[in-house]
Formats: structure tokens, sequence, C-alpha cells
């Protein structure tokens, strides 16, 4: 029986890479094991790692035109392509698993107090109604306009028939005592 040797995986790269089936099933064999072992370290899962081997090694046909002998052994080359698909696999997984628990929480059903939303609602209105009798009446005026109606700084300057910079100042400056109002006492420590 005569026993031909076996070629290195460099060479058994370079057929894959012009298109020798033959050599790839070589490498396919010769390769395999350890890419196995490494996506089963990295997932403990045998079916994702299953999965994981057969990508690396589709990757691998692919890809075997790009591989650069002198950069690297074959070996170490398709073992850093199933590093990165195996991490890969971990993190779309992780990515599964945190959007699964964000939409099972955003689903979940909190009690919904419509007395107490009510009431919050109307303190808020009589807060800012109160903050608003302290400005003067022109940032009022000002502020009415942009925020109430919807006005920008242009419109509020030709219906109030002031210039543009006035009609910003007014409603800069009405913010600013409407934060003042509403924060309270806190806001002159800070």
């Amino acid at each position: 029986m005569h026993h031909r040797p076996t070629p290195d995986l460099d060479t058994l790269v370079e057929a894959t890479a012009s298109g020798d089936e033959t050599a790839f099933a070589q490498l396919y064999d010769a390769v395999s094991p350890r890419v196995y072992g490494l996506t089963l370290r990295i997932l403990r899962d045998p079916h994702q790692s299953q999965e994981v081997v057969q990508e690396v090694l589709l990757e691998v046909w692919q890809l075997a035109a790009r591989f650069e002998p002198g950069r690297a052994s074959a070996m170490s080359w398709v073992l850093m392509l199933t590093h990165r698909r195996a991490v890969d696999r971990v993190r779309s997984s992780e990515s599964g698993r945190r959007r699964e628990l964000a939409h099972a929480e955003a689903s979940v059903q909190t009690p919904y107090d419509e007395t107490a939303a009510a009431v919050d609602a109307s303190l808020d209105a009589a807060e800012v109604r109160a903050a608003l009798a302290t400005l003067t009446s022109v940032q009022r005026a000002a502020i009415e306009l942009a925020y109430f109606e919807g006005c920008t700084h242009t419109e509020v300057s030709q219906r109030l028939q002031i210039p543009l910079g006035t009609a910003k100042t007014r409603i800069r400056d009405g913010l600013i005592r409407l934060r003042d109002q509403l924060a309270g006492p806190l806001a002159h420590h800070a």
C-alpha cells in the first residue's frame, strides 16, 4: 500500500484559494477538531459550537485567497477567524438576551393611578401659572408666544413689534426666571 504524504496546512489553504475542493476537504479534516475545541471553550454550547465551526470553515473557503503565509501559519489564521466568529456569537447572544430582557421589562404593565396623575398635572400647572405670574409682562408675552403658541423667535419679534435680539433676550430671561421659580430654594444654593 502506497501512502501519500499529507500536504502542510499552508499549501492546503493556497490550493483552496484556487478552488481545489479536494484540498479544502483535507484542510477541513485537519483543522475542524481544533476549530470545534476553541469554539466550544468560548461558547460552552455544543450545538452553537457546531454552527460556528461550519461558519468558520465556510469563511476559510471564501477567504482563503486572503491568507498570507508570511504573516502567520495557516492554523493560526484559521484559529484567529474562529476566535472572532465565536466572540461575535457570544456578543450577539448577549445582545439578544439584553433586548429580550428590555422588551420583557417594557411589557410589564404597571398600574396607572389616574387620580394621582391628575393631581400631579394640576399641581404642575398651578406651579407653572404661579411662576409665569412672576415674569414681567413683556417676558410673559414672549414666553407665551414661543412656548404656548409655538412661534419662532422671528415670529415673536414680529408679533410683539420688537427687534429679533430683544425677543430672544426676553425669552431667555423669562426662561431663566421660570427655572429659578420652579426650582425653588434649591436653585439658589446650586
